[in-house]
């Protein structure tokens, strides 16, 4: 494989505004690289301190064709769906929503109280063979840690350092955090057929002889056997990766489909009620914006 053919591509995320005025750092879907794998969308909030009040306030909204997947690093945000759960989700656990042919949800920092917050917000889009699949919801409040290197490693989603993560997805994914609390260095084995991105979730880090700072995200493609990380203090790095996403995709808003009659039939749901209730959220329900007239542009398929 040519150096070129491994040289990293360096995206950067932009800010947005999600539920409760907090503002994130959008790293996923990019106008250079839509998808990573089977990862679709990748939201990096805070860290930030927040008022009593404020904090994360995303009201009831439904999903399609997609898996959520919250890794919590600081904070509690309360996760309830229209199938009845609800659970508070605290730092070192991940939520992973299954949406399936349809779910609603919404989710709130604990009412009545200042704090902080730190996440990682992801999207999973499902294969063909599972889109459709009833909804489901988990929470994993243990997940491995290996230590090396310095680094704090925790295999989130897929396989890694001979540990496998519990959380159940569809697609050969993975996706591991690297905590460091000082200078650290570490050569991460890679699966040569995913791709691959980075993204600094605190601190200043070199990927692959690479500076990365939050904000930023490395994109690796195919055929890398490892990945050197270094810090020279305190950071925090998000890898995740998987085989290219063989399946063309539309996103929008808050849905997952293959064609635009399944997102306006989607959007007609949702405002007309038929996804189910969710219970219990201080915050008001979202409207699904009208698709009609709008560029949808559809995510490649991926290719190696």
């Amino acid at each position: 494989m040519s150096d070129a053919r491994l040289a990293p591509e360096r995206l950067e995320a932009r800010s947005a505004e999600i539920g409760g005025g907090l503002t994130i750092r959008r790293a996923l879907p990019n106008r250079q690289r839509r998808t990573v794998g089977a990862w679709c969308f990748l939201d990096h909030a805070g860290p930030v301190e927040f008022a009593a009040g404020g904090g994360m306030h995303v009201g009831p909204h439904p999903h399609i064709g997609l898996q959520t997947f919250t890794w919590m690093i600081e904070g509690e945000v309360v996760h309830r769906d229209s199938l009845g759960n609800e659970q508070v989700i605290t730092p070192g656990q991940v939520n992973l929503m299954t949406a399936g042919e349809g779910i609603a949800h919404a989710e709130d920092s604990m009412p009545g109280r200042a704090g902080r917050l730190h996440a990682a917000q992801l999207w999973i889009a499902l294969p063909e063979g599972e889109r459709r699949r009833p909804p489901a919801f988990r929470n994993y409040p243990q997940l491995p840690l290996v230590r090396s290197g310095g680094f704090d490693v925790r295999v989130l989603a897929g396989s890694a350092f001979g540990q496998v993560s519990p959380a159940e997805v569809y697609s050969p994914l993975v996706g591991l955090d690297f905590a460091a609390a000082g200078a650290a260095a570490l050569s991460v084995p890679l699966t040569a057929t995913f791709e691959h991105a980075a993204l600094a979730l605190s601190g200043a880090a070199s990927v692959a002889g690479e500076a990365l700072a939050p904000g930023t995200v490395l994109y690796f493609g195919p055929g890398r056997e490892e990945l050197a990380l270094r810090t020279e203090g305190a950071a925090r790095i998000l890898l995740i990766g998987g085989t290219p996403f063989g399946e063309e995709i539309l996103v929008w808003w808050n849905f997952v489909a293959r064609t635009r009659e399944e997102i306006a039939s989607a959007t007609r749901d949702w405002n007309a009620g038929r996804f189910g209730a969710v219970y219990g959220s201080p915050s008001p329900p979202l409207t699904a914006p009208d698709p009609a007239g709008l560029n949808l542009r559809p995510a490649p398929p991926g290719v190696t």
